[in-house]
């Protein structure tokens, strides 16, 4: 499977994110941990995101409506990951 460009720059966005947030400690520290965790869409970014799936499914969205979409989708995934590096983290500090 080849890497597109778009996938290579997120990747390497993600990490310099990565490498921001962690501040070279190799895992969030609790407070940060409980903020990512309390982190979500709003309901007009909800309803956004419905809005393009909706148009997305129906075969009728812009190119400029994809590239949205296809934003919020890689914003949710990372949100998620981040989540989920949060919760080990505050694992660890608990265990």
């Amino acid at each position: 499977m080849q890497t597109t460009t778009a996938s290579r720059e997120a990747a390497g966005e993600v990490s310099i994110l990565g490498q921001l947030l962690f501040n070279g400690r190799g895992s969030f520290g609790p407070e940060l941990a409980h903020y990512l965790l309390g982190v979500s869409f709003s309901d007009e970014q909800k309803a956004r995101m419905h809005e393009l799936a909706i148009r997305n499914q129906e075969g009728t969205s812009s190119r400029e409506e994809l590239q949205e979409l296809d934003n919020y989708i890689n914003a949710g995934d990372l949100l998620a990951i981040l989540k989920s590096k949060a919760r080990m983290a505050l694992k660890k500090t608990i265990g």
